[in-house]
């Protein structure tokens, strides 16, 4: 096996651990709240800790990529997101247990940041989006057998001890930095090592590429793809309940479009060289957009076509987004780190915007209406974005950082 596909299945290793955690919460919501004596707002306050933390970690993290090289960091992120699991094992109240899930928050950025330094420094061409689009899938596969075993094996196994759970899920996170810094070694990447060339302030190249309008441009696009994409995922059982689905059956409808994801995952960011990509971007906000106007009605075809079009988007737009970005002449492989860490620190207010402003505009009478308006407002500037930002790179001169 080449090198460079050594380092990809252990990024996508450690993003799998990254969505068994990230989700392992939710489906023992309810037996920790009575175990820890915990009220439902605690527990909502604990699920987002992490995201919280992100925003704030996500641009450090960059920096400390490209400072001592994606071997030791992503290793590094690893046992930090296993000790956040293993925290949760031994947490006694609300507050060890939002502390325990906000370890997560400063391990989680370096995986998302470093997995995508090591493909963009390990891979050219259409090779680049298709292995961009296989560690995206790590994340979702995480999360689908966290959500999907917890209640049908592992509680029965494990005699309904949701600390043993935890325990399992810090194990695979210290297994994967494991696996991850061998297979580093292993293929003895430069991809993988520490920035070489002139030493410069990390706090001057960020203050560089944020007076770069194509990179304004693309973060501002992020916030907009996360807002929808948490927005709508995290709100979507409840919307389809609204729509006279059962709690199981919207369980299962909700699943749909992770399962779409994983697919399309690995056949669109492939697609996304630059002779095509803004086409493709402005397909998929079109795709998004459509989504949340078929997500309005109540018959099963159309909500199957909008669950269909939400997967597809959803999946790819962040993946071919980040891959726009770290082509951009002013970021090129050396700040690819924080250039990332930029990337998702903006991403994540998005992600932190969408859940919330949805569950503002809920109305008891009108439901999730106002809501699904937002995302066709989002989706469509998304389409605006893309626009504009391929005007400005035909427009724009070369630029180094």
């Amino acid at each position: 096996m080449k090198s460079q596909w050594l380092l990809l299945l252990g990024v996508w290793m450690l993003y799998v651990s990254f969505g068994l955690i990230a989700t392992s919460l939710a489906p023992l919501a309810s037996l920790v709240i009575v175990d820890l004596g915990m009220t439902h707002a605690e527990m909502g306050l604990a699920m987002g800790a992490w995201q919280f933390i992100y925003i704030f970690s996500a641009v450090p993290s960059g920096i400390l990529l490209d400072k001592i090289g994606a071997r030791h960091a992503l290793a590094i992120a690893g046992i930090v997101v296993g000790l956040s699991a293993l925290a949760r094992v031994f947490a006694d109240d609300a507050t060890s247990l939002i502390l325990a899930v906000m370890l997560f928050g400063l391990g989680g950025p370096i995986v998302s940041a470093g997995a995508s330094k090591v493909v963009i420094s390990s891979f050219t061409g259409s090779s680049r989006g298709l292995a961009m689009g296989i560690y995206m899938t790590g994340p979702a596969i995480g999360s689908i057998i966290s959500l999907t075993t917890t209640h049908s094996i592992l509680l029965p196994l494990f005699d309904n001890s949701w600390r043993t759970i935890f325990l399992l899920w810090a194990g695979v996170a210290f297994m994967s930095a494991f696996f991850w810094f061998s297979l580093a070694t292993l293929a003895n990447s430069s991809a993988t090592g520490r920035q070489t060339g002139p030493n410069v302030s990390q706090t001057q190249v960020i203050g560089e590429l944020i007076t770069r309008p194509a990179v304004v441009i693309v973060l501002l696009m992020s916030i907009s793809v996360m807002m929808f994409s948490h927005g709508l995922n995290n709100w979507l059982p409840e919307l389809l309940q609204s729509h006279g689905l059962s709690a199981v059956n919207a369980g299962y409808w909700a699943a749909l479009p992770t399962m779409i994801g994983i697919i399309s995952s690995l056949i669109i960011p492939r697609l996304a060289t630059p002779e095509r990509r803004f086409k493709i971007l402005i397909g998929l906000s079109l795709a998004a957009f459509s989504a949340s106007l078929m997500l309005r009605l109540t018959e099963p075809s159309s909500l199957l076509a909008g669950l269909l079009l939400q997967g597809i988007a959803n999946s790819s737009l962040v993946t071919v987004l980040i891959l726009t970005l770290l082509e951009l002449p002013e970021v090129n492989e050396r700040h690819a780190g924080v250039a990332s860490g930029m990337f998702f620190s903006a991403s994540q207010l998005g992600g932190v915007l969408g859940p919330v402003t949805i569950g503002v505009l809920y109305s008891p009478e009108i439901g999730f209406s106002n809501g699904l308006t937002l995302l066709s407002t989002i989706s469509l500037t998304i389409v605006a974005g893309s626009i504009l930002l391929q005007y400005r790179l035909r427009k724009a001169p070369p630029t180094t950082t």
